[in-house]
């Protein structure tokens, strides 16, 4: 028997390739599906089941390409409906993968169909589970994201107190627990950076898995502080549950090489979003004007998926060299499947044909500190508002990047604007966005929120919330 964890750090997603036997099942796979397809192939193996925990909807799963491509079975819990062919198992179905046993165990309360797979050894005895977005490492899934239901989030979280505790919590302590996603997932509220745990250690220090917690605590627990989940999340369940486009299809159209000229064309006629993935510093220097900046080693496809809110928007873009269709694959992987092309050259080419570009003005955390001793100043901090309560500039206002497109109206060009983040990535994601519509008077601070400390600029300690109303 192998277990083998494939976890993907920019969505902090965990796909699980099991093997026994010349037979794979592969659990909650992402879109590319070559990557699976390859490992059974040199393993000598056959994918026979392709297992989702849930309609995911932080991503778009790679379900659909891995059974054309290899016949194998995809299988979901009870409740599942999908315009495609399925297998809906029932609860406590076994399914037999070379010499051991899948288990469905229904697990409903993060969404209805939600399903976790115990998986039994050769022996018969309980090895693992596979949670989904049901058990995380020191979280539960957030009970607000199910698709089209009648069911309140607090009714969905009295399903997910009963499933833990009567279909997870029975068993062993030594069983494996894998879930779904790690730290920096919008799937649940407080992660674990650690991506496997013993039950037992998940018992012991897990607070929604306490012995002595009431439904009434529990429903309370998991429903306080929720935050909105990112636009994007809804779209991509349907997405997972309709279905897709191919991906290889996907991948041919937005790995063109685009001339300069056809670069602008597109931009200008089609109404392309032009989508800058380079390191942030080189944005800064220079880029196309109009453009929007995610860059492609940052929290990039979640970033994306919470900002451009349209899953059809025709994309063109910038990228390192040699990471084109890495970009088009990870736009591929939050369902943004219209990518037409990008420039090839980069912005070199753009500037030896003689086009316009613009920058940003980016200075030092020690030339802020300079200025801001010298006069007040407009600062902007675009962290979440968790970040921004524990430590902040002192009279520096709080816009999340993550509600930008809802706060637009509070921005104007009538002040100079000093923007910081935690680390430089999200400020300039905010500066180029608010570029994008006519707001240019901006300061971006380099290194952000840890270099401004560094360089002894005053902050305010934890505020309390309540001292903000």
């Amino acid at each position: 028997m192998k277990v083998e964890q494939i976890y993907t750090g920019c969505l902090a997603e965990a796909a699980y390739y099991i093997e026994s036997k010349g037979e794979v099942a592969i659990i909650d796979p992402l879109r590319e599906t070559e990557p699976y397809i390859r490992k059974a192939e040199e393993n000598g193996a056959k994918i026979k089941y392709v297992l989702e925990t849930h309609f995911h909807a932080d991503f778009v799963s790679g379900h659909l390409d891995l059974s054309r491509k290899t016949g194998a079975k995809i299988v979901y819990g009870p409740n599942a409906s999908a315009e495609f062919d399925i297998h809906v198992a029932k609860d406590g179905e076994e399914l037999k993968l070379g010499d051991v046993t899948i288990k469905v165990l229904h697990t409903p309360g993060h969404t209805m169909e939600s399903t976790t797979y115990l998986l039994k050894d050769e022996a018969g005895k309980d090895y693992c589970i596979f949670t989904g977005d049901t058990l995380f490492i020191g979280d539960v899934g957030r009970p607000d994201l199910a698709v089209k239901t009648d069911l309140t989030r607090e009714d969905l979280a009295a399903h997910l107190f009963d499933s833990l505790r009567e279909k997870i919590m029975p068993l062993a302590d030594d069983v494996i627990v894998y879930p779904g996603h790690g730290a920096g997932s919008a799937c649940g509220k407080n992660l674990s950076k650690e991506t496997f745990a013993t039950l037992g250690n998940q018992k012991q220090t897990n607070y929604a898995l306490r012995s002595d917690m009431t439904k009434e605590e529990f429903i309370k627990e998991v429903t306080e502080g929720l935050t909105p989940p990112p636009q994007y999340f809804p779209k991509n369940a349907v997405m997972n549950k309709k279905g897709y486009e191919s991906f290889d299809r996907v991948l041919s159209k937005g790995s063109v090489p685009l001339d300069v000229d056809m670069f602008q064309s597109i931009a200008e006629h089609e109404g392309a979003l032009v989508l800058d993935t380079r390191h942030q510093d080189d944005f800064v220097k220079a880029h196309i004007p109009g453009s929007i900046f995610i860059g492609i080693d940052g929290s990039f496809a979640p970033w994306v998926g919470a900002l451009i809110t349209d899953l059809d928007q025709p994309i063109v873009f910038l990228a390192p060299e040699g990471r084109e269709e890495e970009v088009v694959m990870r736009l591929a992987r939050v369902g943004y499947d219209n990518t037409l092309g990008y420039l090839k050259g980069g912005i070199e080419a753009w500037i030896q044909a003689g086009k316009e570009t613009d920058s940003i003005e980016s200075i030092s955390a020690e030339e802020f500190a300079d200025r801001l001793a010298k006069d007040k100043l407009q600062v902007i901090d675009v962290r979440k508002p968790g970040e921004y309560l524990s430590e902040h500039v002192k009279d520096a206002s709080n816009y999340p990047l993550d509600y930008i497109n809802d706060q637009m109206g509070e921005w104007s060009d009538d002040n100079k604007h000093y923007v910081h983040c935690a680390g430089g990535y999200r400020s300039v994601i905010a500066c180029s966005i608010l570029k994008s519509r006519g707001i240019h008077d901006l300061v971006d601070i380099k290194g952000g929120f840890k270099a401004i400390k560094e360089a002894n600029v005053p902050v305010t300690d934890y505020v309390c919330p309540s001292e903000l109303a």
